[in-house]
């Protein structure tokens, strides 16, 4: 079986994506992180590079990996005990790793919030939450209940939402922000809405959504950010020749 390149995968994703063009956190190493010999014939997305989900695409004999949080959060040296494995892991079955966190989030048609978004039934949706000097969401002016706006959350992620009503019932204008936003309520309070969907944020937050007036509804970090990278999984499969699957790797968080 003839493997597409590995060079052209990433040059085309850091194209469609903009990754030089979007600044994010110092450590997110957006990108292509780990390289393999130069062929692609399976594809695997998943949210996270970890041990687990590395041994799970080596078990699906892909050679690609694609996540939404790369490998480089969190210090990774000394290369022993389980970051050894992991290293062994993909050296020794030549699969390579490819990054894509802001990015992927902010992308209008692959991104996670555009692509939850669109699962929310919101339409018309305008640049919501402004993030190093970009905005990544989106917001739309709409009217729904929030008891609808749950049914249809938990029905997009396959899970059910944690709300905190601060705000009225019907919900007017609502903003989107995959993972883990819930830090910034007054960032979102802020830019309008009076509704906020997001993946997870600290205890604290139940009262300042109160104090704000602003409904906040959790839907899990994890479970709001599956969407981009089965999206750019699923394009780079169709435009490359090489199948794809998504590694179903939860936290419940």
């Amino acid at each position: 079986m003839s493997k597409a390149s590995l060079a052209a995968i990433a040059a085309y994703c850091d194209r469609t994506l903009r990754t030089r063009d979007i600044t994010d956190y110092d450590r997110a190493a957006n990108g292509l992180q780990v390289a393999n010999a130069g062929g692609v014939s399976r594809i695997v997305a998943a949210v996270d590079a970890s041990l687990a989900t590395v041994k799970l695409a080596v078990g699906a004999e892909a050679d690609l990996l694609i996540v939404h949080h790369g490998l480089f959060w969190q210090v990774r040296q000394p290369w022993t005990g389980p970051n050894y494995t992991l290293l062994r892991l993909l050296i020794e079955n030549d699969v390579a790793v490819y990054s894509s966190h802001l990015p992927l989030d902010a992308h209008p048609t692959l991104g996670n919030n555009a692509l939850l978004c669109g699962a929310l039934g919101l339409k018309r949706l305008k640049p919501f939450f402004l993030t190093k000097n970009r905005f990544i969401g989106f917001q739309s002016a709409t009217g729904i209940s929030r008891t609808e706006l749950a049914r249809r959350l938990e029905r997009a992620t396959g899970a059910p939402a944690v709300l905190i009503p601060g705000g009225n019932e019907h919900c007017r204008r609502i903003g989107v922000v995959s993972g883990g936003a819930g830090e910034h309520l007054e960032q979102a309070a802020a830019e309008g809405v009076d509704t906020f969907v997001t993946g997870e944020g600290p205890h604290s937050t139940f009262a300042r959504a109160e104090e704000l007036g602003l409904n906040v509804f959790y839907g899990g970090h994890y479970a709001t950010e599956t969407f981009g990278v089965k999206a750019l999984a699923a394009e780079i499969s169709k435009k490359f020749r090489a199948p794809w699957s998504f590694i179903e790797h939860p936290t419940g968080l």
